[in-house]
């Protein structure tokens, strides 16, 4: 069907070729008959154009789909990702339908059969999980970004400093409070925030404390509605919400390394290559940087 134009098109040709043939050899008596065979010849015309234009209307619906890719991100990425892909689709002509949830989330809705393109990830395990599912190409893949861990409380929070090393005070700071952060056996905040806790000896202690959430966005909420005092996000995250403060940030050596990584799924669509050029671009990079991550991936040219 996505040639299905040229049918028409050839249709429209025999029709208009015969409706030529009878003009052509029609005998003309009189101004009358020459005014009939004009009258023909301009008819089979418009009907030509007709037919070709309905052929390419009818066609239009498959090549918009095929311009459309899916994408799913991580929660913390929604921001930037949703102005880089507003500059991709006015370039491209491709638009991006962007799911945003835990990177645990969403690799598992691929795994079942979810139709994404690509997948950007807050953690490695979640892309190394992908490939292992044989579910992501990892030839299209690249560690893209990086961010922060931190500390975060309400703007009018009286806590206003804290400095984040061993064995420091959190369940205190918390008060009778509770502190949250993304699910610590799965959400990527989450692992990284038990990582960082249990390097620095307080997980223990803060435990019985901790609000597992379902992704980092609904960690920063908590604080940002006055439900908790304290959370632990991305510093990307607590940088779009006027109403969060970054009180302390955790030591780059108390969790892995934070990295996301992008990659194609294995049943991309056409454009899908393209958009992971793209968010290597200059353009992108500026994006990124301005809502606070680190890029890690080389530009493109």
């Amino acid at each position: 069907m996505r040639d299905g134009w040229i049918i028409y098109a050839i249709v429209g040709v025999i029709g208009y070729l015969l409706l030529w043939r009878v003009a052509t050899e029609w005998k003309v008596r009189n101004a009358e008959a020459e005014n009939q065979r004009v009258s023909v010849l301009i008819l089979g015309f418009v009907a030509l154009v007709f037919i070709v234009v309905q052929g390419v209307r009818l066609t239009l619906p498959i090549a918009a789909q095929s311009k459309t890719i899916s994408v799913f991100a991580a929660a913390s990425m929604k921001n930037a990702l949703d102005d880089v892909n507003e500059i991709f689709t006015t370039r491209t002509g491709i638009k991006v339908v962007t799911s945003y949830d835990a990177s645990s989330a969403l690799m598992k809705q691929i795994e079942g059969g979810a139709p994404a393109d690509a997948f950007v990830s807050a953690d490695l395990k979640w892309m190394d999980y992908g490939v292992e599912k044989k579910v992501i190409n990892e030839s299209a893949r690249i560690n893209l970004l990086g961010n922060v861990l931190v500390l975060i409380a309400a703007k009018d929070s009286k806590i206003d400093h804290v400095d984040i090393e061993s064995g420091f005070d959190l369940a205190k700071l918390a008060g009778d409070g509770r502190i949250a952060t993304g699910d610590v056996e799965s959400v990527p905040v989450g692992l990284y925030a038990k990582a960082a806790l249990e390097k620095l000896g307080v997980w223990p202690s803060v435990e019985s404390k901790m609000v597992m959430t379902v992704n980092v966005r609904a960690a920063l909420a908590y604080v940002a509605r006055r439900q908790a005092p304290l959370s632990i996000v991305y510093a990307t995250d607590a940088k779009i919400e006027p109403g969060v403060k970054v009180v302390g940030v955790f030591p780059d050596n108390s969790h892995d390394p934070i990295i996301y990584p992008v990659a194609a799924t294995v049943n991309d669509k056409p454009g899908t290559i393209q958009y992971l050029a793209f968010l290597r671009s200059a353009a992108a990079k500026s994006i990124f940087e301005g809502y606070g991550f680190s890029v890690l991936a080389k530009p493109t040219s």
